[in-house]
């Protein structure tokens, strides 16, 4: 079997008519790997999957072949990933963005080529270098690595035009919810269809961004009990809250938004060491990336330095955000050319990167309760999204003053967060 004709939104990368499939991982892995490359089927070919198990969303091999003659530099410049989306996350991502994320860091220079897509995952040239470890963030050539390099991406990468076509449902758009009417109004009660609420969660703001997402995962949320869709309505009522007071907020990029990762945890950061050489580092996984406000970004990165345990000790003090976001300003401008007072961009994005603290944890909290019911991972995803949801919740008894007032003492988290 051969490849088919190429199908992705800008038509560039072929299509494998062919699944992967967990119960059978090896065999259905090393038949994607073949129909890709059948050179690999040859006599000297020693074709090895090393599984990867730092993200709790897909399963990642890497698939080597481990010819003879050949230095374990030359095997590495030769492999090949295999991403298998996890059981049901096309409610929580969109698979075309992500091919087309792929395609357009690839041709800006900042991700490996992406090879080939198939029914359920993607194939990708492996990217030699040492994957990054929660404690490596806090390590002064890393942490300047990762700024400088957020900034090039904030600084060079186009946000992707809207909608990018989708196998989802009318027009491109995928939600998951059958209340959603064809005009994209309004359904036989009067209701916004969910379609025009997940487009509009952000006046004014292009969609898809980081509060289209957001909004497009609580409409995801189960509600089959009275506290389920208690919990929703919660939930719906913060977004529209924390939209309202933050996404009209002036920043970075046009109308505010930059190209963003939007999951940059250690797993997702590729360190680069050779010898005297200054340390660089690469970025990974690009399914969540969209349209963000800077601040954001780089307040979901700090909020990653404390690991899957949420070791709240780890959360960067202001001396560390401040070396961090120094460096991410003194860089994104030298991209883009611009004359500013470098030292006033340092202070607006450090107070928007304070605002923007408790923002992460909700996004991820939510994200998380919808896979405590998809996901097939041995995760407590539950656990987790309460860890997260408290983020928020702690953030925001911080700003409004109802943490003090009940004289609570302050979370680790936010006594971590304001420590010199």
């Amino acid at each position: 079997m051969s490849p088919s004709a190429p199908n992705g939104p800008n038509g560039h990368v072929p299509f494998l008519p062919l699944t992967y499939d967990s119960n059978d991982s090896e065999k259905s892995a090393l038949e994607l790997i073949l129909t890709l490359a059948p050179d690999w089927a040859s006599e000297d070919s020693r074709v090895d999957f090393v599984r990867f198990t730092d993200g709790i969303t897909n399963t990642l091999l890497k698939a080597v072949n481990r010819r003879d003659g050949l230095s374990k530099q030359d095997i590495d410049r030769e492999s090949i990933l295999l991403r298998a989306f996890g059981n049901g996350t096309a409610i929580l991502i969109d698979r075309e963005r992500e091919a087309a994320n792929h395609e357009l860091l690839w041709k800006h220079g900042l991700a490996t080529e992406l090879l080939a897509r198939f029914q359920n995952g993607m194939l990708y040239r492996y990217l030699p270098g040492t994957v990054a470890r929660a404690q490596d963030l806090n390590d002064p050539p890393v942490l300047t690595a990762i700024a400088r390099h957020l900034a090039q991406w904030h600084a060079t990468v186009p946000c992707l035009p809207s909608p990018v076509p989708s196998h989802g449902g009318p027009n491109g758009h995928t939600n998951g919810n059958s209340n959603t009417t064809t005009n994209g109004h309004a359904n036989a009660d009067g209701q916004k269809s969910h379609q025009d609420m997940i487009d509009n969660a952000a006046p004014g703001k292009p969609p898809p961004n980081i509060w289209t997402t957001i909004q497009k995962w609580i409409l995801a949320l189960p509600t089959d009990t009275d506290a389920q869709r208690e919990r929703q309505a919660l939930l719906q009522s913060e977004l529209e809250e924390m939209s309202e007071k933050l996404s009209q907020r002036p920043g970075l990029g046009d109308n505010g938004l930059v190209f963003a990762h939007c999951d940059l945890l250690c797993a997702n950061v590729i360190i680069h060491r050779d010898g005297d050489a200054e340390t660089s580092v690469n970025f990974i996984d690009y399914e969540y990336a969209t349209p963000s406000p800077a601040a954001f970004d780089v307040s979901n990165h700090f909020a990653e330095w404390v690991g899957y345990d949420c070791d709240y000790a780890a959360v960067p003090t202001c001396s560390q955000r401040a070396a961090f976001i120094r460096e991410y300003v003194k860089t994104y401008f030298k991209l883009t050319g611009e004359a500013v007072d470098e030292e006033e961009e340092v202070r607006k994005l450090t107070e928007e990167v304070n605002v923007y603290r408790g923002v992460p944890g909700f996004y991820w909290g939510i994200w998380s309760m919808i896979q405590a019911v998809i996901s097939n991972i041995d995760f407590d995803y539950a656990s987790y999204a309460e860890l997260r949801l408290g983020e928020y919740w702690a953030c925001k008894a911080e700003a409004d003053g109802s943490r003090e007032a009940s004289g609570k003492e302050m979370p680790l988290r936010e006594k971590t967060w304001w420590s010199e």
